[in-house]
């Protein structure tokens, strides 16, 4: 498989996407997704991934990561590793398409047909401007399509938000309403008030719905331990399905200690980097679910063995996923080939707005589980519009 042309699409609307298009000497293209400093990603990926890979005589998966693991990246989920991700993705789209077999397939083969999802609840735009995860970004009332302002939903009517979902099929939500505590004293302490606030928000959704919904408290790893546990415990009476990184990741003796003092189930792995990344983890019985991103761990031939590692330690993996349709794609196809797969992160302001103006072949969903078709590869294309328009900076780079 010889690569011979990479080409990037940067929707200058939606600064945080870059889509990574990968063709081979036959006329294949393989697609492939990074989220977050798109445009420094964008020129790595010409300036010094693209000869690399042009120089391949087989560009398949192992052989990529091998080229593009350089001593400087391998250690972090920075440029190096999200660009690596974005064409990792590309280059198993771009296989499947070559032997015309779907991504789970080539993973190994389905073990199941389907998944149960769970909603983040972020609103349509979420995260959309810069890589700043704090309200600033929260994108609240910003989208001309009022109709999945989840996380305004959740913040003031979550009630109201838990029945929407519930009775849609959606048994799973993930809301984070300590947030703004935590950005008011970075995270070192938090007010009766505010934990009173986030508290009843959790309270709201439980009593109306019961404990038919699955809770997850997203905590987005802004709290020192002590606050974590307090806040936790402050949850724990509402059956929380888990809290997700509660604290750092990397800051393995304290995620222990965490789980060992609360005795509560905890989620992390998103911003791990590789098997090296959740190995302490596991090692320390610090976590109960792994979280991994598959373009942020370096694509899914690293996310695959992180699964397998889990899977040593009895852990399941639930794949993170906010950042767009193609990551979801090879999210799904993962899980579904997957056998310690429990569930897969979605975001339905996410897949009933944006990722449809950019993208065709989302995994469709149903009944609260998701899918994918027998289509080659991910099965995802981005639309024909995005080629042409003069806000979509496309740029090519040839072998």
């Amino acid at each position: 498989m010889k690569i011979t042309k990479v080409e990037t699409l940067r929707p200058l609307a939606h600064p945080s996407s870059l889509w990574i298009l990968l063709h081979d000497e036959k006329g294949n293209v393989g697609l492939g997704e990074t989220f977050f400093s798109a445009s420094t990603i964008e020129e790595y990926v010409h300036a010094i991934a693209a000869p690399l890979l042009f120089g391949l005589k087989a560009a398949h998966p192992e052989n990529v990561q091998l080229a593009l693991m350089p001593y400087v990246g391998f250690q972090a989920g920075g440029i190096e590793m999200r660009a690596l991700g974005g064409i990792d993705i590309a280059i198993w789209d771009l296989w499947g398409k070559r032997l015309n077999a779907p991504l789970a397939e080539l993973l190994g083969g389905k073990v199941r047909e389907k998944v149960k999802i769970y909603n983040t609840c972020a609103g349509n735009s979420y995260m959309k401007k810069t890589s700043v995860q704090n309200s600033s970004n929260w994108g609240v009332g910003e989208a001309k399509e009022k109709s999945y302002e989840d996380l305004d939903a959740f913040m003031n009517r979550p009630a109201e938000l838990a029945r929407d979902l519930f009775d849609s099929g959606v048994k799973g939500m993930k809301v984070w309403p300590f947030d703004p505590a935590a950005e008011r004293t970075a995270g070192a302490a938090i007010s009766q008030d505010e934990l009173d606030f986030g508290v009843n928000v959790i309270s709201q959704i439980r009593n109306e719905v019961g404990d038919g919904m699955d809770i997850m408290v997203e905590m987005h790893g802004l709290w020192t331990r002590p606050v974590a546990e307090t806040i936790m415990n402050a949850c724990a009476p509402y059956n929380i399905f888990w809290f997700e990184d509660p604290i750092r990741p990397d800051a393995f003796d304290a995620v222990a200690n965490l789980r060992q003092s609360t005795g509560l189930p905890i989620a992390t792995g998103e911003t791990s980097t590789g098997r090296r990344g959740i190995l302490p983890l596991l090692q320390q019985n610090a976590v109960d679910y792994i979280t991994l991103d598959v373009q942020w761990s370096g694509g899914l031939t690293e996310a695959r063995k992180m699964a397998s590692l889990a899977q040593t330690f009895a852990t399941p993996i639930a794949p993170h996923d906010c950042t767009g349709p193609v990551a979801l794609a090879a999210c799904t196809h993962l899980v579904l080939a997957t056998p310690n797969a429990l569930i897969q992160e979605t975001v339905r302001a996410f897949i009933n707005t944006w990722y449809q103006d950019f993208a065709t072949g989302i995994p469709p969903i149903a009944d609260g589980n998701i899918s994918v078709s027998d289509a080659p590869g991910h099965g995802v294309h981005l639309q024909e519009w995005l080629f042409k328009d003069k806000e979509v900076i496309v740029r090519t780079s040839k072998g």
